[in-house]
């Protein structure tokens, strides 16, 4: 089949265009304009009864811009010629009033104005499959987890999401992007004698979401994988706790995919460590003095922030960003060394950087852009997860996130997972339930000895990553395949 790509146009682009204009006669020295048409459709069940069927949908303008050297934003959702005049003249107003404590005036590193359009490739438009279609396949989940002896609660869920985004800026640019993201995914629970044990598939907190089509949906085999994970939850209830102590700790992919985001991808973005959100969430240990310094983990260990389309169809792959900048493939971590962080057109100079790299998207129209995670992954190397298990001689494996909990400066964290394995003399042991790990992050990445080859990556998504005042939830992307860290401390939550 082959891959569609659509074109649109925005019957109200006129009132966009108008919208920059009047933000630049009332003073703005810098404007853009985002128009976003938005939809949404989740479906969800337990043990057999639809839990959820939602649909959203929106429309609306946002108009940011820079009056006597301070950011102005405001935005709407009656896009009558009238209201978005008025939009515009409140966002000079706010400018002005920033501008009163403002004490630098922003200056916004240079880029050159584009005219194009971008979609994200897909096969089957997941809005042209009927509900009832959907509905009975989450159903086929549910009624093949529950013949499985021992199975008290089955959950499944269906996500789809498509986006329409004009961007207009004040230097020329005239960009339309449309995007498409699908997910899935199923949680069985066994319940015995007051311990609760879950296994979720392919991933925890909703499954896999991907920039795809409903092929997508095809492609992660829930079905087909639905006998394991029922028969792991049951075994789950007689399996030991995981012991205590150092062990050499080898991660699946998603958890590694979960590891990166809170210990790599938060701390690197710029705003965060410039102070942006430390009332929100916390700063970041990678300070400035840090970058090119520091051994922020082994040799082997090579992160890339990578919005393009050739890393994969992940949640933080686009053309272009909230500023109108490219998509690009950035080096966070270098053969083990720091080398970069995340930045947008404001924030870029500080670490001397002539242009952003691409970083910045908001939620909807109504949220300013902030410095957002793209897709921050974890570089294959090589060796099998086979040859990786036969090497290991006192391990744990663990798979698929239960918990996690790390500090306000990404520093210090613990994180628990659904199930593990002992390792012992290369071979796969018992299961244990209830496994926790724990460390400090430059230590952890410093402990990295193997990664899985490309055969064993995967690029994960996450769906809910939360940011800034009022929170934004946003899509990231986190490619891993299975690593080992050693002596890493291990232990039960209960």
């Amino acid at each position: 089949m082959q891959m569609k790509e659509h074109k649109y146009h925005f019957t109200s682009e006129s009132l966009a265009q108008e919208a920059l204009g009047e933000a630049v006669s009332l003073g703005a020295t810098y404007a853009d304009v985002r128009l976003i048409e938005s939809g949404s459709r989740a479906l969800a069940t337990k043990n057999g009864v639809p839990t959820s069927l939602d649909f959203e949908e929106s429309q609306g303008l946002g108009i940011r811009l820079l009056c006597q050297g301070a950011w102005g934003f405001a935005a709407t959702h009656d896009l009558s010629k009238e209201n978005v005049i008025r939009t515009a003249f409140k966002a000079i107003k706010i400018a002005r009033a920033s501008a009163l404590a403002q004490k630098t005036p922003v200056k916004l590193a240079q880029e050159s104005p584009i005219q194009t359009e971008w979609s994200t490739p897909y096969l089957i438009d997941p809005f042209s499959i009927s509900i009832d279609e959907q509905l009975n396949f989450l159903f086929q989940i549910d009624e093949a987890a529950r013949k499985i002896k021992g199975i008290s609660i089955v959950e499944t869920q269906m996500h789809f999401e498509k986006e329409k985004k004009l961007f207009l800026s004040s230097e020329g640019s005239r960009i339309l992007q449309n995007f498409i993201t699908s997910g899935a995914g199923f949680n069985v629970l066994a319940f015995k004698g007051g311990d609760l044990q879950k296994r979720s598939y392919p991933n925890s907190f909703g499954g896999q979401y991907q920039r795809k089509g409903y092929e997508l949906i095809h492609e992660l085999k829930l079905l087909e994988n639905v006998p394991r994970m029922a028969e792991e939850a049951v075994q789950l209830l007689s399996a030991p706790s995981c012991p205590q102590g150092e062990k050499d700790l080898i991660l699946d992919s998603s958890q590694l995919g979960l590891q990166i985001h809170e210990s790599v991808g938060h701390p690197i973005e710029l705003d965060r460590v410039l102070g942006s959100e430390a009332n929100y969430a916390g700063k970041s240990f990678l300070t400035l003095d840090q970058l090119h310094h520091l051994q922020y983990g082994s040799p082997l260990v090579h992160v890339v922030a990578d919005a393009t389309a050739s890393h994969g169809p992940g949640l933080g792959t686009f053309g272009f960003d909230d500023e109108g900048v490219p998509a690009q493939r950035t080096d966070i971590i270098r053969e083990g060394h720091f080398v970069g962080y995340l930045s947008s057109r404001e924030t870029a100079p500080a670490i001397h950087e002539n242009r952003s790299n691409g970083t910045m998207r908001a939620e909807s129209w109504n949220r300013i852009p902030l410095i957002r995670m793209t897709n921050v992954s974890l570089l294959p190397q090589a060796g099998t997860f086979e040859e990786l298990i036969l090497s290991t001689r006192d391990g744990i494996y663990l798979e698929t996130n239960r918990s996690w909990s790390i500090d306000d400066r990404r520093l210090n964290f613990q994180f628990g997972t659904e199930i593990g394995w002992e390792i012992k003399n290369g071979k796969k042991g018992r299961m244990v339930k209830n496994p926790i790990y724990w460390g400090m992050t430059p230590e952890f990445w410093n402990a990295c000895d193997w990664i899985c080859d490309a055969n064993h990556w995967t690029l994960w998504g996450t769906p809910n990553c939360g940011k800034g005042q009022p929170c934004q939830t946003m899509g990231t992307g986190h490619g891993a395949s299975p690593a080992r860290f050693l002596a890493v401390n291990v232990g039960a939550s209960h």
